[in-house]
């Protein structure tokens, strides 16, 4: 059943509200309520005294009218009394300082005495709860991030990771090139976090890489360790955590690798920005979700008010956004969308990080619109069993995305905005796409993309060699081939690993920022590059577009190379969004991929499909009306709107 949920803190309101609140859900038509992920200090006021009293009488409110829940485990925010006790328990910044107290997230992940009090207190909700048929699921921590702290257990758990990696000192000398700026170590212990004030871009690369790697790999163990304790006592229990796209984003497959399903946070835009040229749909995030663990995934906290918090308020949501958006989770995957939160808090900084109901306490216009969301999805239970399958794959990797975060390459130059480019070009065709690691079998693909695959990893690299080798169409970006594993670069021409498959040699390149360069593709059409100029030369590979700027004007800027069965394209630049529609209607074309040509650029189509029926959902993600005809149909649809067609196979 496709569900729609809230994020409910009784602990912070008079209990007089409670049933109020409940009784109101339920006539709305929320069916899940997610609880206790802040709650530690209400669980545990003082050390050894427990106090579970409250929260059971909420799970009880909230059973008595049939509604589900999700536990969360507490563990983002231990008591102020634990840390008083316990100071070793609190995270070192960067600057050697424990980081100041009073916000949330102050613990160390790695440090034991920390883990023993979190163990107690898993230990005592599992056992309390876990044989409850309304508790659906239990969320770990909350938005864990890659585990930058600095303390002495993170260094000792940073250079045991290396050891167990390198084995030598010698080998991690060989590995990084220590004998730049005189940077060989002779003993582990000279091998320490990132400390001081240094931009991370300063630090040996292959060292920064490693040590995201570790970042990585150490949260995704602390979200184990968490994961390990839920199912010792509840072997049913479906488990997950929720993640965003953070400051120390974690990597998404190693944190959920084993966890039953993916969550999200999706706070999406409520201001559509005026640049025509800007990337602002979540599409892209929830399809990034969908591909980790290539199956549907929840939304844990969705868009119900204005955003306000860590920054000055955004506008408030427009009518037709709250729905909309939500619609738009479920129709790229999400089974069961959870809206932050039910009531604005009024006190702490979240205060004006707007609910479903104001601090005015009257159910208002999103309120209405929230139960008209209710209605419907709650009329979707068809769709449950639904999965959404793809013939276009881009690949997303954790060290790909660190690598360009610890060496920038341009100005604007990121590897995200490559990816949503590409990925709105395809959503402006109506093609869906799967994001996925570079471990996914390729061969239920028919186009795969690889955005500036800048990191080389060798198993991969044959897999692509394979998949278009066997008729498979791989489109290649700029800054691919660039580095080893190591993060150190290859001595080679440009795309190196890549150059017989694309056909083509980078004879130099032009990190031009935000200045801008002419592409003229072999049509006569111009569009227009930025950011980044490989200026390529063709070896076997067809021309496509060449650059009209500069003093490499004439030379080729994208090209298409056939390799056996299949071919590669290569774009040598970072081009607008005419660019990569029309470049990606001659892939999809080359791939036997059918597309939407009419289909209006702000209307994104996703299918849902069952064994007979296919669910195609058209979302006008957009505060304009559109009007367009869509299989013999003339569709008109109202901003933030979603069509549903229902499609009876054979």
């Amino acid at each position: 059943m496709i569900k729609i949920g809230v994020d409910y803190y009784p602990e912070q309101w008079n209990k007089k509200e409670w049933e109020r609140d409940a009784n109101l859900m339920q006539q709305t038509g929320v069916r899940v309520v997610r609880l206790a992920e802040f709650a530690w200090s209400k669980l545990v006021p003082e050390e050894g005294v427990y106090d579970f009293d409250w929260l059971d009488r909420i799970i009880e409110i909230f059973e008595e009218r049939n509604m589900e829940l999700v536990l969360c485990t507490p563990t983002n925010c231990p008591p102020l009394w634990f840390y008083e006790k316990y100071p070793e328990t609190i995270q070192i910044g960067r600057d050697g300082q424990p980081i100041a107290l009073g916000i949330r997230g102050h613990r160390c992940y790695n440090n034991k005495v920390f883990r023993q009090y979190a163990q107690d207190i898993i230990e005592k909700m599992t056992l309390r709860y876990g044989h409850k048929t309304s508790v659906i699921a239990w969320q770990i921590d909350n938005e864990v991030e890659s585990n930058f702290c600095c303390c002495k257990s993170c260094s000792d758990a940073f250079q045991e990771w290396l050891k167990a990696k390198h084995h030598t000192i010698e080998a991690v000398n060989e590995a990084y090139g220590n004998n730049v700026w005189s940077g060989e170590y002779s003993d582990w212990s000279q091998i320490k976090p990132p400390f001081g004030s240094y931009p991370l871009g300063w630090y040996n690369p292959g060292y920064m890489l490693d040590f995201h790697r570790y970042a990585a790999e150490s949260i995704a163990e602390y979200v184990d360790f968490q994961a390990s304790i839920i199912r010792k006592n509840i072997p049913h229990a479906m488990i997950t955590t929720n993640t965003w796209m953070c400051e120390h984003i974690p990597d998404y497959h190693k944190l959920f690798k084993n966890l039953d399903f993916v969550s999200y946070d999706n706070y999406p835009t409520t201001s559509i920005p005026e640049d025509s040229e800007a990337y602002y749909s979540h599409a892209f995030h929830l399809d990034l979700m969908r591909g980790i663990k290539q199956k549907n995934f929840w939304i844990m906290e969705q868009l119900s008010g204005t955003p306000g918090c860590w920054m000055p308020m955004q506008a408030t949501p427009r009518p037709g956004m709250i729905k909309g958006y939500s619609l738009q989770a479920i129709a790229r995957g999400a089974d069961t969308v959870i809206h932050f939160r039910w009531r604005t808090a009024v006190s702490g900084a979240e205060m004006f990080w707007h609910g479903v109901i104001d601090h005015s306490n009257v159910e208002g216009r999103r309120w209405s619109e929230f139960k008209d969301l209710c209605d419907t999805v709650n009329e979707l239970n068809e769709v449950e069993e639904s999965q959404i399958t793809n013939q276009c794959a881009m690949i997303y990797t954790y060290e790909q995305d660190c690598s360009l975060r610890i060496q920038p390459q341009t100005e604007g130059f990121h590897y995200y905005n490559q990816m949503k480019a590409i990925h709105h070009g395809l959503t402006s065709l109506g093609v869906g796409v799967d994001i996925v690691s570079e471990e996914v079998e390729l061969e239920k693909y028919k186009v795969v993309i690889l955005p500036t695959v800048y990191i080389v990893n060798p198993k991969f690299v044959q897999k692509v060699y394979d998949f278009a080798k066997n008729g498979g169409i791989v489109i290649l970006t700029n800054r691919s081939g660039v580095k080893d594993q190591n993060n150190n670069c290859i001595m080679e021409q440009l795309p190196t690993v890549y150059r017989d498959l694309t056909g083509c040699v980078v004879e130099e390149y032009d990190a031009i920022g935000f200045k801008k360069v002419r592409v003229q593709d072999k049509n006569g059409i111009i569009y227009e590059g930025k950011q980044w100029c490989d200026i390529l030369l063709p070896i076997n590979a067809e021309v496509l577009a060449t650059y009209m700027d500069f003093f490499y004007s004439g030379k080729a800027a994208i090209t298409y190379n056939k390799y056996h069965k299949g071919g590669a394209y290569y774009i040598g630049t970072v081009g607008n969004k005419a660019l990569y529609r029309s470049l990606l209607k001659d892939a999809l074309e080359q791939g036997g991929i059918n597309y939407f040509e009419n289909l209006p650029e702000t209307v994104e189509l996703s299918v849902r499909k069952t064994d007979k029926v296919n669910y195609i959902f058209l979302f006008n993600n957009s505060q304009n009306k559109q009007k367009f005809i869509f299989m013999e149909q003339t569709i008109e649809m109202e901003p933030f709107g979603m069509y549903i067609h229902k499609a009876i196979k054979g």
